[in-house]
């Protein structure tokens, strides 16, 4: 299979102002090399986008049509998710058998918003004036950028641009400059799908000429952003400068509490789920677990022994349960994170060192981190196979524990207890409670969190309303002439 990797803009396919390599994480050699968008490219993308959302193309098209194109999109990515799973894999690392099946479910977030699209409707005001009719109307934001990770980057990018193209924004869509390919390539699909021209642009490149540039554009009305905290702070420093609406998906460092009276066999296969799938590499992952004390030694017999077990290969290969990490530096972190937490007094109880074999691969770590309360591994998000384990004795405890750290994206319960469950889901500090689950999503169902992960919320209905703003049309019915010119109405 070859591939020919260019910047979209414009409703053109183009090379950078440069290339780069981008690195097979499996094997640590370049495997494809990468068009780099710089200030010029992204100048003349949102130039692009500007203009198509004045344009009769675009902004002349019913609400019905805007969703005909999201679901031939759909269709589209749905017939292509063989490839775009091949190249993902190839590129960052993720095993064949998750991006085959996500990127085959990202098609719903394009169905999901392309049944919206007609359906964002004003609303009529009973306002408290004689002779007055008020309604409002709601218009697209403007101009969307729209910036993405490497991982899960087909799944990140379809909750913005969906609810985006839904409601007629038009967007420039940034891959991360770690493995574009993905993203790269579904601007083919973008393309056949008939999309106007600069309705959607999808550049890549570096952060000083590329996303700073973006985000800090004059013409550019919303940023939507996932990724760190320390990025996050740039873009809301470069949002300073055009006033940009900002929504943000960031990280976590999400808990993971399991008592004692619940099924603990499944409870740990969904401890395996929350962090050693994709190689730890989710925002969501489960990373600290705490265990009620009377079954942890129970619980981490178990799950010591199922890590035992995960299948470690090429990610390529569809038996392969668990591949590399995407980079070398990411790496370098973990590995300087957990000798860390060692010397810090955490015990390794699973792995705590890379793999030995070619590619960025780092074993299924477990720390056992009780009586270590700050222990580096706790409080660090390190994106990786890291699960840091820590115990309670009460409720009160649990919860304590849990909302101790400046994030809040994702939490896990497990027990069999209905009212616990009740309790505790409200009290824990989370965008997102799962309780005897993990790791399900759906793109009728927000996503989001709080404090250091971030605000706004992507899937559902009302992120569509988050690309919109609010005009209010004021309306006199009466003939008679105004009496008074100098009294507020």
């Amino acid at each position: 299979m070859s591939f020919d990797f260019q910047l979209y803009i414009d409703g053109q396919f183009e090379p950078g102002a440069a290339t780069f390599g981008s690195v097979d994480p499996s094997t640590g050699q370049v495997w494809a090399q990468m068009p780099e968008a710089r200030t010029g490219e992204v100048n003349r993308a949102v130039a692009a986008a500007s203009r198509a959302l004045g344009e009769a193309a675009w902004s002349g098209l019913t609400a019905s049509a805007r969703g005909k194109l999201l679901y031939k999109l759909a269709d589209l990515l749905e017939k292509a998710a063989p490839r775009l799973a091949e190249i993902e894999t190839r590129d960052t690392g993720k095993i064949i058998r998750e991006t085959s099946s996500q990127i085959a479910y990202v098609a719903e977030y394009y169905r999901y918003y392309a049944g919206i699209a007609d359906k964002i409707e004003g609303s009529h005001v009973p306002v408290d004036k004689p002779d007055m009719q008020v309604w409002l109307d709601r218009q697209p934001v403007g101009v969307v950028a729209a910036i993405v990770p490497w991982n899960s980057q087909l799944f990140l990018s379809a909750v913005k641009l969906g609810p985006a193209l839904a409601a007629g924004c038009t967007v420039v869509l940034k891959a991360s400059e770690e493995a574009p390919g993905p993203l790269l390539e579904f601007a083919r699909l973008v393309h056949e799908a008939g999309f106007p021209a600069g309705v959607v642009n999808v550049i890549t490149g570096f952060g000083p000429e590329c996303g700073a540039v973006l985000s800090g554009h004059p013409d550019v009305d919303k940023v939507a952003f996932t990724g760190g905290p320390d990025t996050a702070r740039h873009i809301v420093r470069n949002t300073a400068n055009n006033l940009a609406k900002v929504s943000l998906e960031l990280g976590g460092k999400s808990p993971f509490i399991v008592f004692a009276d619940t099924d603990i066999q499944s409870a740990v296969n969904a401890q395996v789920a929350a962090i050693f799938a994709a190689s730890g590499q989710s925002c969501v992952a489960g990373s600290r677990l705490l265990i009620e004390a009377s079954v942890k030694d129970q619980f981490l017999a178990l799950l010591v022994e199922r890590v035992s077990r995960i299948r470690v290969g090429a990610p390529g290969e569809m038996e392969t349960e668990y591949g590399p990490l995407c980079t070398e530096r990411q790496r370098r972190l973990i590995q300087s994170v957990v000798e860390s937490s060692v010397r810090q007094g955490a015990k390794v109880l699973a792995g705590g060192k890379a793999i030995e074999r070619a590619g960025y691969y780092y074993a299924p770590t477990i720390l056992d981190c009780t009586g270590v309360a700050n222990a580096d591994s706790i409080t660090t998000e390190l994106f990786g196979p890291v699960l840091s384990v820590d115990t309670f004795t009460t409720e009160q405890e649990a919860i304590d524990k849990a909302n101790s750290t400046a994030y809040g994206l994702a939490a896990g319960i497990f027990t069999t207890n209905l009212t616990r469950a009740h309790r505790v889901s409200k009290r824990v500090q989370s965008g997102i409670v799962w309780i005897n689950t993990y790791r399900a999503v759906s793109p009728l169902v927000p996503f989001g969190g709080f404090g250091l992960s971030g605000h706004g919320r992507e899937g559902g209905f009302a992120a569509a309303l988050e690309y919109t703003t609010t005009k209010s049309v004021w309306l006199r019915t009466s003939d008679e002439p105004i009496s008074d010119p100098f009294v507020m109405r």
